[in-house]
């Protein structure tokens, strides 16, 4: 039998703090909560949790920094529930480490599928027979259905969840993972902001979806945060190539 889920809520309004307990619960998911960014802090430290609902505006310490802190130890999928809709502190959350946002009020099966697309990516290491090995195809990169790719000099490994760069690796959160894998996988072929929305909520085929200029600008956001931890430049991409008013491809392969 499989362990139970964890989840950890991070809310001080005691009324939302309930919704979204009853959410995840339902969900699956065996629930804590912290009323405060500290006690939401530390509690991450010891639960271990899969899913981090957070708060913005917290009474001790505002939301941006809880999700810093809590990245500098936790890989947990952070979700930052806001009152606020201003896209400059939807861009700061993303920075600061959160995985997706949802502005108050929010529907409560909207929380609940973004959740459910996020446990649908693997959280750790599989098994090390499932794990395949690598072919090497035409353009550098390794044939999608294997899970492993390398090219100019980046070596991805989707069963182990690893990336590494000229030989040294690279500490992603998983949504920079997924976005690069689903660059990797496409190789030259150009992937569509909305496209790589879709991916991350796990909705590939559902082309009718609605998806906001929020969600296309968070992944600007994402795409850059994973350009500053790989290194690459916007000017002469190595990896990531932004096409400009589309979306991004992987950059050719260099001989």
């Amino acid at each position: 039998m499989s362990e139970a889920r964890v989840g950890l809520v991070i809310e001080d309004d005691h009324d939302i703090r309930e919704l979204v307990r009853t959410v995840l619960t339902q969900a699956g998911f065996d629930v804590s909560v912290a009323s405060g960014g500290a006690e939401g802090v530390l509690m991450a430290k010891s639960l271990n949790p899969d899913v981090i609902t957070l708060d913005l505006g917290l009474p001790d310490i505002d939301g941006f920094e809880v999700s810093r802190q809590i990245r500098e130890f936790s890989d947990a999928y952070i979700v930052m529930l806001t009152a606020r809709a201003e896209e400059l502190d939807t861009l700061i959350g993303l920075e600061s480490g959160a995985d997706d946002y949802l502005t108050k009020p929010f529907r409560p099966r909207e929380l609940r599928a973004r959740v459910a697309a996020m446990m649908r990516r693997p959280r750790s290491v599989p098994d090390p027979a499932e794990v395949a090995v690598e072919a090497s195809s035409p353009d550098g990169t390794a044939h999608p259905e294997r899970g492993n790719f390398s090219h100019n000099g980046l070596e991805l490994s989707y069963a182990s969840r690893t990336v590494a760069v000229d030989g040294q690796e690279m500490n992603l959160t998983r949504t920079e993972f997924e976005l690069l894998y689903a660059l990797l996988e496409a190789g030259r072929t150009v992937r569509t902001k909305s496209d790589l929305v879709r991916r991350l909520r796990d909705e590939d085929y559902d082309v009718g979806s609605y998806i906001s200029e929020a969600d296309e600008r968070s992944v600007e956001v994402h795409m850059g945060n994973l350009r500053k931890k790989l290194g690459d430049s916007p000017q002469h991409p190595r990896w990531l190539q932004t096409v400009r008013g589309v979306g991004y491809r992987l950059a050719p392969g260099q001989h």
